[in-house]
């Protein structure tokens, strides 16, 4: 049983965005940081990455560990549901899928990805190494 009504719920369900999150501008700020520039969520890409470094053929998404199902055990921000799960399997299972043959689809057109989770934002010196290898490797 949810804790509040539906139409609660709702509203704060509207509120999620998809673009320009907290998670997102740490990336993009860092990334500019390293002195590397980029375009967002080119809508000819499959699953719309969240920087795309079109010279280099890469790009990076930016996942929030809950809507994306993040696996890492030592994730503490990915939890699963205790209420409604009839409806958050399902979805959360779709998020999952989605990503994977975005991912795919991405790769078979020549394009490597980095994904970057939420929880892995902390350690900003080790997630700006990460990056730089993955851009000039």
């Amino acid at each position: 049983m949810d804790r509040v009504s539906k139409e609660v719920r709702s509203a704060n369900m509207r509120k999620i965005k998809s673009k320009g999150m907290k998670p997102e501008m740490l990336v993009r700020r860092l990334v500019h940081g390293l002195g590397y520039r980029y375009r967002l969520h080119r809508q000819d890409l499959p699953g719309r990455p969240d920087l795309i470094f079109s010279n280099r053929k890469k790009v990076i998404f930016v996942h929030g560990c809950f809507w994306h199902s993040h696996r890492d055990p030592n994730c503490p921000i990915a939890h699963k549901p205790k209420s409604n799960l009839s409806y958050w399997e399902p979805k959360l299972e779709r998020t999952k899928e989605r990503d994977m043959q975005n991912v795919k689809r991405l790769e078979e057109m020549g394009w490597q990805v980095l994904e970057i989770w939420e929880c892995e934002l902390k350690d900003t010196v080790e997630l700006a190494h990460r990056t730089r290898r993955f851009l000039d490797g």
